[in-house]
C-alpha cells in the first residue's frame, strides 16, 4: 500500500494514523477530520470542560507540533462527503477527491435531536464548541432541562447542579437500558440526594418556544417544565450518511466482520463501527472511549496483514458527583444482578450480572471490581471469569454470552 486515508481525526482516527506510523509504515498518510480543532478527548466535555474544572486545551490529545511528526497530510475542518470504494477515492466538501489503497473510517457519531431543535437556548453535547456553548449558556445562572438519563444525560446534571436542574427521562429510572433497575434506581438516589429533580417514566411531547428562543419542554402528560436552557442527550447515530452510495452495508454503523475490515482495504473503528465479537458470538457497536482507541490499533494491524480478530471485552466508565461506575462486559437488561462486594449503603460495592447461569458483566461503583487495578482487555476478561469461578473458556465455548446483538451505550 502507498497511501492509506483515515477519515475521522477524533480518538479512533487519531490512534489509527500514530499505530500506522509505530508500525513502521512509512506510506503516504492522509488523516480528515471535520472539525478544525486538533483531536481532541471527549469523555471531559461532560464533566472538566463543562464544569470549568479544565481549559479547553488540557482536552487537546495532541498538539499540532505533535501532529506533524507524523508526517501526515492532516486536512482539518474538512469533511467527507462520499465514498467510491471501486476507484478507491474519498471525496471532500470542498469538491476534491483523494485517493487511497487503504481506508480507516473512524466518523464516529451525530446526536439525536427533536423537533424544534433549532431554537435558541437548545444544545446538544458531542463536540468542544458543544461544550463551550453550553457552558457559556450555564454561566447566565438559567433554568435547564435536560433531556435523557444515560450516561451523558446524568453526567450533564451532574455538571450543572449548582442551578435549577430537571432531568426528563421516558424509562422508570436512568442508565436503565446500559444497567437495568437495580443499577439505575441506585444512580436515582445518587442524583435527588444532590438535590436534582427527575421527572422518570415520563416522555417529551415538543419544545415550546417564542420569539426564536426555548422557553419550556411539554411532557407527555400535558405539564410544561419551564426552561431557558435544554440539553438533548437522547443517545446518537453512526456518522455514516457521507458512506449512502458506497456499497458498504450500512446498518447501525459500518458493519465489519471480525477483523474490523468492512470491504477489501477498508476498516472501520470506534463508535462507527459494528463487527462481530468472537469472544462473545454477537455483532456490537460500543460507544466507548478504551474501544476507539484498542479497535482501532486493531484495525490498522488487521489492515497491514495481521489477520487477529477484534475480541475484546468491553470497558467503560461514568463520573457523576463524588462517584465513579466503572463496568466491564455487557449488561443484559434481563440480567441477575448481585452484589459481590461491599455494599450500596456504604456507596462503594461490585455487582455480577449473571445470565443464563453465567456472568457477563460486573459493575464497579466506586471501586474497580475486586482484584482489578487496570483496564487492560486480559484483564477484563480474567475479572469476569475470576467472578464465575472458572478460568477463561476456550475459543466456541465463551463464558461470556450476552443476549442482544448490539451493544450500544455512552
Amino acid at each position: 500500500m502507498k497511501r492509506i486515508v483515515v477519515v475521522g481525526a477524533s480518538a479512533a482516527g487519531l490512534t489509527a494514523a500514530e499505530a500506522l506510523r509505530h508500525r513502521g509504515w512509512g506510506g503516504d498518510l492522509t488523516l480528515i477530520g471535520e472539525e478544525p480543532h486538533p483531536p481532541y478527548d471527549r469523555p471531559p466535555l461532560s464533566k472538566q470542560i463543562l464544569t470549568g474544572a479544565w481549559k479547553p486545551e488540557r482536552a487537546t490529545l495532541r498538539s499540532l507540533q505533535d501532529l506533524a511528526r507524523l508526517e501526515a497530510d492532516l486536512r482539518l475542518g474538512q469533511r467527507a462527503t462520499a465514498l467510491d470504494v471501486e476507484s478507491g477515492q474519498v471525496r471532500l466538501g470542498n469538491g476534491e477527491s483523494i485517493g487511497f489503497d487503504g481506508l480507516i473510517i473512524a466518523t464516529g457519531v451525530t446526536p439525536r435531536h427533536l423537533p424544534d431543535s433549532d431554537l435558541t437556548g437548545v444544545h446538544v453535547l458531542r463536540t468542544l464548541d458543544d461544550a463551550l456553548g453550553l457552558r457559556a449558556a450555564l454561566l447566565t445562572g438559567p433554568r435547564v432541562v435536560v433531556v435523557g438519563a444515560g450516561f451523558l444525560g446524568t453526567e450533564v446534571a451532574a455538571g450543572a447542579r449548582t442551578m435549577e436542574v430537571t432531568v426528563v427521562e421516558p424509562e422508570p429510572v436512568p442508565v436503565r437500558r446500559t444497567f437495568g433497575d437495580r443499577i439505575g434506581a441506585l444512580v436515582a438516589d445518587l442524583h435527588r440526594d444532590h438535590g436534582m429533580r427527575l421527572r422518570c417514566g415520563t416522555p417529551v411531547r415538543r419544545l415550546r418556544g417564542a420569539g426564536g428562543r426555548v422557553t419550556g419542554v411539554e411532557l407527555g402528560d400535558g405539564t410544561t417544565l419551564p426552561a431557558d436552557v435544554v440539553v438533548l442527550a437522547l443517545g446518537a447515530t453512526p456518522a455514516t450518511r457521507w458512506l449512502t452510495g458506497s456499497n458498504l452495508r450500512l446498518r447501525d454503523g459500518v458493519e465489519c466482520d471480525a477483523l474490523c475490515r468492512a470491504a477489501p482495504g477498508i476498516y472501520a473503528a470506534g463508535d462507527v463501527a459494528s463487527w462481530r465479537n468472537p469472544h462473545f458470538g454477537t455483532r456490537m457497536r460500543l460507544e466507548h472511549r478504551m474501544n476507539a482507541t484498542e479497535q482501532a490499533m486493531a484495525a490498522v494491524g488487521n489492515l497491514l496483514g495481521d489477520a487477529k480478530p477484534f475480541a475484546p471485552v468491553p470497558y467503560f466508565w461514568t463520573d457523576q458527583y463524588d462517584t465513579r461506575i466503572q463496568a466491564y462486559g455487557v449488561f443484559p437488561p434481563d440480567a441477575d444482578v448481585r452484589i459481590v462486594h461491599g455494599d450500596p449503603v456504604d456507596g462503594y460495592f461490585a455487582a455480577a450480572y449473571r445470565h443464563h447461569g453465567r456472568v457477563v458483566g460486573v459493575l464497579g461503583w466506586n471501586a474497580p471490581p475486586p482484584g482489578t487495578h487496570a483496564a487492560s482487555p486480559g484483564r477484563r476478561t480474567r475479572v469476569v471469569d475470576g467472578l464465575h469461578g472458572r478460568t477463561r473458556a476456550p475459543p466456541g465455548n465463551r463464558e461470556l454470552t450476552p443476549s442482544r446483538t448490539t451493544v450500544t451505550s455512552g
